[in-house]
Order: C-alpha cells, then sequence, then structure tokens
C-alpha cells in the first residue's frame, strides 16, 4: 500500500469535516485484493487448518506433513476437497481485508491530520491495532464457519462424530447459531484479539520498509515505487509478522474445532496441553503451507489493491 494512496488529502481547501478521511476507494481495492488472493490459495488455507488440529487424539486423520494432509484431502473428496470451506473463506478474507485497508486509512489520516509528515513506527502500530480489533469483531463468525467447514472428513478414519454437518456457508452460521448461540460464532475471538498484532506488526514493518528505502534513495516517502518493490516489501512484512504470531493461529484453529469440543477447557488448556504433549513445536504445525501460501496471497493482494485504488482514486490524491 503506497503512502500516497493510504493518506487521504483534503478535496477542498478549508475542508475540516471528519467525513474527509473517509475514502470508500480503500474498501473496495481492499475487497478486490482478498478475494483475489483467497481464490488462488484457499487448498494451501484448508490443508493449514487441518495440520494446526492434528493433535493426535484419534478424532480425525493422523497426517505425517504437508505432502501427507493434501495427499489425503484428494484421495477422500477429490481435488474439489481442496475447496472446501472456501466460501466462507473468499467472504471473510474479502470483507477483512476491505475493512481493514478502510478503517486503517481513515486513522492513519486522521493521526496525521493532512500532514505530509509520515507516521513513526508506534502509531502505526497502534493505527493498526485499531484496524484489526474492529476487523476482527465484524469477520470473527465468518472464521468460525470456514475452520468448521474446512475440518469435515470423510474416509475410513471418519467416526459418527466426524460426519459432515454443515451442507454449506448459510448452514453452518444457522446450526452454530442455533445449537451454540453467540459464543459458538465467537469462538476463538480472544487469541484472535491477540492476533491483531499480526496486522499491526505487518503494518508497521511495511511502512518503516518504505520509509528506510525513500531514505537511501534520497527520495520522498509519498513517491509511487513499482509493483515490484512493493511485493518484496509486503512480502518481508508478511513473513515477519506471520512468524511472530503464529502460536496464536493454532490456539485458535483448536478453539474453534467442532470434532475437539468438550476437549479444552479454553485457550489456557489448550496451551498447557500443547506445551505437554507436544512440545514447543506444536505451536507452530502447519507453519510452512501457512508461510508458502501468506506470501503470495499478500503479494496478490497488494498488486490487487494497488491497481484498484490507484485506478479508483481521483488523480489529485495518486500523485
Amino acid at each position: 500500500m503506497s503512502e500516497s494512496h493510504s493518506v487521504s488529502k483534503p478535496v477542498a481547501t478549508g475542508n475540516k469535516s471528519p467525513l474527509r478521511h473517509i475514502r470508500y476507494e480503500h474498501l473496495v481495492a481492499g475487497v478486490s485484493g482478498g478475494v483475489s488472493a483467497t481464490l488462488c490459495l484457499h487448498p494451501l488455507d484448508l490443508v493449514k487448518i487441518r495440520l494446526q488440529v492434528n493433535d493426535g487424539g484419534g478424532r480425525g486423520p493422523l497426517y505425517k506433513g504437508f505432502i501427507d494432509a493434501t495427499r489425503s484431502v484428494i484421495k477422500n473428496d477429490g481435488w474439489r476437497g481442496l475447496y472446501q470451506g472456501a466460501a466462507p473463506n473468499v467472504t471473510g478474507n474479502g470483507m477483512a481485508w476491505g475493512l481493514y485497508f478502510f478503517s486503517y486509512n481513515i486513522i492513519k489520516a486522521w493521526m496525521q491530520d493532512d500532514s505530509d509528515q509520515p507516521l513513526g513506527a508506534d502509531r502505526h502500530l497502534l493505527a493498526g491495532a485499531v484496524a484489526g480489533l474492529a476487523t476482527l469483531t465484524v469477520t470473527n463468525p465468518v472464521w468460525v464457519v470456514k475452520t468448521r467447514m474446512c475440518l469435515q472428513y470423510s474416509g475410513p478414519h471418519v467416526t459418527t462424530t466426524q460426519t459432515h454437518k454443515y451442507t454449506g456457508m448459510i448452514d453452518a452460521f444457522l446450526k452454530i447459531w442455533r445449537y451454540e448461540g453467540i459464543s459458538g460464532l465467537y469462538k476463538g475471538y480472544l487469541p484472535g484479539v491477540i492476533g491483531v498484532s499480526h496486522g499491526a506488526l505487518q503494518f508497521m514493518a511495511y511502512e518503516e520498509l518504505k520509509k528506510r528505502r525513500s531514505r537511501y534513495f534520497n527520495q520522498p516517502v509519498n513517491q509511487k515505487l513499482n509493483s515490484y518493490e512493493y511485493l518484496i516489501m509486503a512480502s518481508i512484512s508478511k513473513i515477519f509478522a506471520a512468524s511472530a504470531t503464529y502460536p496464536y493461529q493454532v490456539v485458535r484453529s483448536r478453539l474453534q474445532n467442532h470434532n475437539t469440543i468438550g476437549q479444552y477447557n479454553g485457550a489456557i488448556d489448550i496451551i498447557r496441553k500443547i506445551i505437554r504433549f507436544e512440545g514447543i513445536k506444536g505451536f507452530y504445525k502447519g507453519l510452512l503451507p501457512s508461510i508458502i501460501r501468506v506470501t503470495p496471497a499478500c503479494a496478490i493482494t497488494f498488486v490487487v489493491y494497488e491497481n484498484v485504488v490507484h485506478y479508483l482514486l481521483p488523480k489529485n490524491n495518486t500523485d
């Protein structure tokens, strides 16, 4: 996300309305980027979730690794099995990226108060955290639905408690609401709040990389870069954030897994049992497919975002 795109200048001189920072273009561009990346890379996300909840408890297939998990899904469900949970994943990622870019740019522009000076790392971190919390509150039910649909197993290992319970995204949402209530739709919210640091760290690192580049080449920080430079910085910042915050994703996936209801008594219990039975490496199950996925996903998202927002924003906002 370029600095010139992320800071909206007032349309008219003297316009001090707080609404001047609201730009629908960032919402549309963010949704476009999130949907495009998810459609391309959902199979990696499904395998990552399967590995995250693979605790050896016998409630699902035991996978030896990334390749074995992928083969197992294809064998039992065919190639279409790799797209289980795609609908809520596309919906969730589209909403999440759209809302995140939208709210992040509003907060960032408000903090800058129409100044051309870039914010410091601390303010980038704060803006990312606030935007992430707002986005999580809206999208958590979608992530619960996605996780449940990705964890519907097939094959000889499946017990009666592991049969396909949901026929689609709407069916899953209604059944969770009916049998588990609002608390069911917000399972994993607490570790999700902790995970808000992921987006905050990513955007902080991304903005700092842009500032360092501008200083190195002695160029304005708001100068538009080429797509290759955006991809490099977006990928580095994403890998940094993903590696730093990955353990919470494992805890969150196990909380949302309907096949293990009653096995865990909350996030703290999950953490204790992972340490006891799986060791520290248990917190990093599925990290490889996650890193493989997030790097191109971030690249696709930012390329689509940059192009769409550049097309939509008035030219006086993109110079």
